[in-house]
């Protein structure tokens, strides 16, 4: 297997504010673009070319990562005109695949966090002569999911979406958004419009008899999608629990990157990311976060499980948990923020305006 697709299009609303100036692939996880660590592990394991399905502010990734020389790898773009969903974005960059018609291809979504095997996953494909072959993971609640199940040798059996009632859950196995496709296979999805492989192609390719084939691998999966799982991915990430070689440093309890400034008696643990250019002043405690590169964060303030946005600043003694803070937001001096909050891209919250305890 030497190429893959990366389907990297979708507009991350479940992110926002994160995702208002950057493509959920761009925004960074534990120092880089998280794009980069997806690129890193396809490299690692054989690809070489690969091929990225933009659509959502698809201007963005080619400036940063160019042919993908400094990767390693020959990089394509193909941007949809018109969101086209994964079937679609599959089919719509066919045409710049170089594998024969009984050759595999990778694809990814752009949104998962994984240790995958994708090694073990190509020879299961190949030694089971699948036309399809699926990730697939184990969790303990699949109601948000849809779900998997196989026979005793693996093959696919069904589709069924996210279960209702507890007679509906019959596995607990789930699609885990890798896949590797036989060539010839992408060259059935319709072309030209939207097409879901979850809902359409899948289940069509089983009703022809197609051989679609699962493997369970249940090492590091995160579905990156909210903003909560974001900040824990990146953590992840540093910690070394999630496996990447595009980490940009020792893995460990922090990770600052050049040009960042943290003051001596600053606290930094919980897998906690400080960006180029960012200031984190004397007797601040951040835990478990990620501070966007040029972000301020003011003394004795405490940022626990949160991600600041670009250029973002965090007032003096203010508490900030499970929290999202834009780009270029400013929080005031002695502000509570708690779990759940989003603070958009350019917002002033001023000094003590928003608390969950008395001022005293």
């Amino acid at each position: 297997m030497t190429e893959a697709i990366l389907l990297v299009g979708g507009k991350g609303t479940r992110l926002r504010p994160l995702t208002v100036h950057t493509p959920k692939p761009m925004v960074r996880a534990a120092g880089v673009p998280f794009l980069t660590h997806q690129l890193a592990r396809a490299k690692a394991a054989g690809v070489e070319h690969i091929v990225l399905a933009t659509s959502y502010l698809a201007e963005v990734f080619e400036p940063y990562f160019g042919d993908g020389a400094a990767l390693g790898l020959h990089i394509e773009y193909v941007t949809e005109k018109e969101p086209l969903g994964t079937g679609g974005a599959i089919r719509n960059v066919a045409s710049r695949l170089r594998s024969g018609p009984d050759e595999p291809v990778l694809i990814f979504n752009g949104d998962i966090l994984t240790g995958l095997d994708i090694g073990a996953l190509v020879r299961t494909h190949e030694t089971t002569g699948a036309d399809v072959s699926l990730h697939l993971t184990k969790v303990t609640d699949p109601r948000a999911y849809g779900l998997v199940p196989t026979d005793a040798a693996g093959r696919v059996l069904a589709f069924l979406e996210k279960p209702q009632t507890p007679q509906e859950i019959v596995t607990d196995q789930i699609n885990a958004g890798a896949y590797v496709f036989r060539r010839s296979v992408i060259d059935t999805i319709p072309a030209g419009r939207p097409v879901s492989v979850e809902r359409e192609t899948f289940p069509e390719l089983l009703a022809t008899g197609a051989h679609l084939q699962g493997m369970v691998d249940s090492t590091y999966w995160l579905d990156l999608g909210t903003p909560a799982a974001f900040v824990r991915g990146s953590a992840d990430l540093v910690l070394g629990r999630a496996p990447s070689p595009a980490v940009p440093g020792r893995c460990g309890d922090r990770l600052v990157l050049p040009t960042a400034w943290v003051a001596p008696d600053a606290k930094l643990s919980g897998g906690t990311v400080v960006g180029e250019g960012a200031f984190v002043a004397e007797g601040t405690r951040i835990f478990g976060s990620t501070i966007l590169p040029g972000a301020v964060i003011e003394p004795g303030a405490v940022v626990t499980d949160s991600l600041i946005g670009n250029r973002a600043r965090v007032g003096r003694r203010s508490v900030v948990t499970g929290t999202v803070i834009g780009d270029g937001a400013v929080i005031g001096a002695d502000n509570e923020l708690r779990d759940g909050v989003r603070v958009w891209c350019d917002a002033r919250i001023p000094a003590g305006a928003v608390r969950f305890s008395s001022d005293q």
